[in-house]
């Protein structure tokens, strides 16, 4: 069989793009599932292709806005051609790896973005609006919220429950409802990440397959070529939680109890739900890793005070920790889309 030139070209970046969604599924199964684990609610064997659906039905129902943002918002879509989304794609999946083989949590939204704006600042083509002004700036401030809301459910949600009852992952058999509530939040965190995470490989995707294909540029074509790159990106996340996920699960699932059920239940609640709503509304790329971790501060805070949590070592490196990666894919992005133009390729 003789596969067509125009669809022989997309085998390379539809490879990258499956590597880079691959780490995704197993970075992202963590935070999804750890609770319900930690609690002995679900077999680690089942987590995988849980995770893998609902991130599939969190990317076709509710994915659309964030893959537009990666696909055009960013870098024009006619500037997505193969080399470049390759560039593109590859610059997030090596700063990725390169996070998950030093441990250092990372979000994969900020390094698709930064090297999106790499090869646009390399063309002079970088949509700055809604970079500088939306996407950025929601950066700073959602992390805020996520403690905020969590300090405030710790301070007079989880203080006044612990007072009345014990709900501790030894005793959560005891409470069905509790058991209910936990397994719901894992799901519904899986099904945030694929509102949003999903798009850092179906965004790029869908806009080359448009300029390869000849497709006229409108909201409909976009969507229809958005869906198809989700069928084959999407079940990805379900390999990666499978492969690299277990250890990860397994790990943080046993770190989470010193959370116990209840904290674990309203870091994901509230996580999730930041996250699809800028998903759905602005179609912003946003961090988890960074929502979870103003959750965590917050809930800490309300169980500990503020003066012992941000007096550990660990809060103080969250910063540098959050900008390596992006920072190593905008500069990846750069260095190879200039070594492509001086080769000729572009």
């Amino acid at each position: 069989m003789i596969i067509d030139p125009a669809y022989s070209q997309l085998i390379l970046p539809m490879i990258i793009a499956i590597f880079l969604a691959i780490n995704m599924g197993g970075s992202g199964t963590a935070p999804s599932f750890s609770a319900a684990y930690g609690a002995n609610l679900i077999p680690k064997s089942l987590i995988p292709g849980l995770f893998g659906i609902m991130v599939f039905v969190g990317a076709i129902v509710a994915g659309k806005n964030v893959a537009y943002t990666l696909g055009r918002g960013i870098l024009p879509h006619e500037n997505m051609t193969i080399i470049l989304t390759s560039i593109i794609l590859l610059s997030v999946a090596l700063s990725l790896l390169m996070a998950n083989l030093l441990g250092v949590p990372q979000s994969t939204s900020q390094s698709t973005v930064f090297a999106l704006a790499g090869t646009a600042l390399y063309f002079n083509v970088l949509e700055t609006d809604k970079l500088f002004f939306v996407i950025i700036p929601v950066w700073f401030v959602l992390p805020v919220i996520s403690f905020f809301l969590t300090y405030l459910a710790g301070k007079y949600i989880y203080k006044p429950m612990k007072k009345r009852s014990s709900f501790e992952f030894e005793t959560l058999k005891k409470h069905p409802g509790l058991q209910a509530l936990v397994l719901i939040s894992s799901l519904y965190v899986a099904f945030s990440i694929g509102a949003n995470n999903v798009a850092n490989a179906s965004g790029p995707i869908a806009s080359m397959v448009m300029n390869v294909l000849g497709l006229s540029d409108n909201q409909t074509n976009f969507n229809l070529v958005m869906v198809l790159s989700v069928l084959i990106i999407a079940p990805a996340f379900g390999i990666g939680s499978s492969l690299l996920g277990n250890k990860v699960v397994q790990s943080t699932g046993k770190e989470i109890i010193e959370f116990g059920p209840l904290s674990a239940t309203i870091i994901a609640m509230i996580t999730a739900t930041l996250l699809l709503s800028v998903s759905i509304t602005k179609g912003i790329p946003a961090s988890l890793v960074q929502l979870n971790t103003g959750a965590i501060l917050g809930i800490g805070c309300a169980k500990l005070g503020w003066k012992e949590i941000f007096s550990k070592s660990t809060v103080q490196k969250f910063w540098v920790i959050w900008i390596i990666a992006p920072i190593l894919a905008f500069a990846l992005s750069i260095g190879l889309t200039w070594i492509a133009d001086k080769m000729g390729m572009l």
